[in-house]
């Protein structure tokens, strides 16, 4: 009998890690509410609210779109599961300091908005490795 992971299959693989990661990023948005954020920023003199629809979006779209891009061209070449491993963690970890950091949020929504953050990147490369080991030739090479 295969391992868990490989009866999901590729898609399976895709959407799961992004439904955990959505389900964990609004488990660590509640704790950042509880704890007295407010997600509430100004850009360009305007008043914005980060709501978990905003958050959710931003956690499991790039996921998608990201692990379906490695996911389709790494049938073809391989290496992209490499660089995909790199760039999914890279890209979630520096959004912290262009995003988040520069924001006006108060202290308590930037350090559950970093950690949202952290934890998309985590994700990020389990769900990459999880194809990894769905890819012919790739599992003991990486």
């Amino acid at each position: 009998m295969p391992p868990p992971i490989d009866r999901l299959g590729t898609v399976g693989i895709i959407i799961t890690t992004a439904v955990a990661a959505v389900v964990v990023n609004l488990i660590i948005y509640t704790i950042g509410s509880i704890a007295g954020g407010t997600y509430d920023f100004t850009n360009g003199g305007k008043d914005y609210h980060v709501d978990p629809w905003t958050l959710s979006g931003f956690t499991g779209i790039p996921l998608l779109i990201g692990l379906t891009v490695a996911a389709l061209l790494s049938r073809k070449w391989s290496w992209v599961i490499i660089v995909a491993l790199v760039i999914g963690p890279l890209a979630a970890v520096g959004t912290i300091f262009t995003m988040t950091v520069p924001s006006d949020l108060d202290t308590t929504s930037k350090i559950a908005l970093g950690a949202a953050h952290v934890s998309l990147g985590l994700f990020a490369i389990g769900g990459v490795l999880a194809l990894r080991s769905r890819i012919p030739n790739t599992v003991h090479r990486l």
